[in-house]
């Protein structure tokens, strides 16, 4: 029984000088590396219109990161126009200045203003529509009459179809006329 307390002993001893040994090693370690802060390496995507921001102290680090930074570009031009203007009716000088500034996003979509309340369509988009509309229907008269005073004289004299003929030429003239009016109608109307 005196063997096994003295081997009891022995082995306790071993493990006391080991659990001192490492306590030791970790405390000279942290010692070592007390004087320098180490910070994660983190590895941010990084593109053209990404930015980010790192704030990191002895507390812990805080992480700001945009993915498409500017969100919103904006465009500017200006025009300053000063010319003398000669023509059938007398002279004249005409002086224009523009200013446009427009903001799109990165996929080059322009902002034309308005908000969508819902799931209706931005006051805008309701103007751009009743504008498209006026234009349409102005360009179809025109298209038509056009039409009717070139086209329909030259063809109304084909015997037995002559009418028929006509008629397809001045719906013709308005279909063309529709487009050209909703082509022109949104340039104007800047849609």
């Amino acid at each position: 029984m005196k063997t096994l307390k003295w081997v009891g002993i022995g082995i306790g001893g071993i493990v006391a000088i080991a659990h001192i040994g490492v306590l030791g090693h970790l405390l000279r370690v942290s010692e070592k590396y007390s004087e320098k802060i180490q910070y994660p390496v983190i590895n941010l995507p990084t593109g053209d219109y990404s930015s980010y921001r790192i704030k990191s102290d002895q507390e812990g680090y805080e992480i700001e990161y945009r993915a498409n930074d500017p969100k919103v570009m904006t465009s500017e031009k200006s025009l300053n126009l000063d010319k003398t203007k000669k023509g059938l009716f007398g002279g004249g000088n005409e002086i224009r200045k523009e200013y446009r500034r427009d903001e799109y996003t990165m996929d080059g979509t322009r902002n034309i203003g308005g908000e969508i309340d819902g799931e209706g369509k931005s006051a805008r988009e309701i103007e751009c529509i009743v504008a498209d509309a006026g234009s349409r229907s102005q360009g179809a008269m025109a298209g038509t009459s056009i039409a009717s005073g070139i086209g329909v004289p030259a063809v109304v004299g084909i015997p037995y179809v002559g009418w028929l003929a006509a008629g397809w030429i001045s719906l013709l003239g308005g279909r063309i006329g529709e487009d050209v009016g909703s082509m022109v109608g949104s340039v104007f109307n800047d849609c």
